[in-house]
């Protein structure tokens, strides 16, 4: 399964990203915003990801821009029955246009509804996070709750914004956010 969006594309990760991945994991500008956040070894990313390709309730993709990985977009808790998942994203590579993260979301919504039938993408943002709060909102995301003090990061309790994107929202402003990159 590929998408593309202008000189972007998804596709599926690989066996082959998995040093990349790992590299752009482990980095501290990513892992600040993960609800996890130690240091991940290479063993311990080998033996996620040969359980992730068991697992039909985790996909994960390479974002690509002229065929060169700059990100990441993952969807968990994929719930076949009721067409629901959580997502989660990254630009590993920092030297991308301007944009970059916009289409890595774009093509990331495209998969969901049009490829994995999703209903309801969900989100949780760190409230700390304004680029992800405002990236959301761009993306057509409405909040749905806020989670106070509900994960323990940088020594305190910190709160979590609750988002949702539905396909009906997705169908109404597709057009709009595609055209940036046509």
């Amino acid at each position: 399964m590929q998408q593309q969006l202008g000189e972007y594309t998804i596709r599926e990760m690989t066996e082959a990203d998995l040093a990349t991945v790992l590299r752009w994991r482990n980095s501290d500008r990513i892992r600040k915003n993960m609800y996890s956040d130690e240091i991940i070894t290479w063993e311990n990313h080998c033996a996620w990801f040969n359980r992730l390709q068991e697992n039909m309730q985790m996909k994960y993709f390479i974002v690509e821009l002229h065929q060169r990985p700059i990100g990441v977009v993952n969807f968990t808790e994929i719930n076949a029955k009721h067409h629901t998942c959580e997502w989660g994203f990254y630009l590993g590579e920092t030297d991308v246009p301007r944009g970059s993260g916009t289409a890595l979301g774009i093509l990331g919504l495209m998969v969901a509804f049009e490829n994995l039938t999703i209903r309801k993408v969900c989100a949780e943002v760190f409230a700390f996070n304004e680029a992800s709060l405002k990236f959301h909102k761009r993306l057509g995301f409405t909040q749905e709750g806020y989670l106070s003090k509900h994960a323990f990061k940088n020594g305190h309790y910190e709160d979590i914004v609750l988002f949702a994107c539905f396909s009906e929202q997705w169908n109404g402003i597709k057009e709009r956010l595609t055209e940036l990159f046509n």
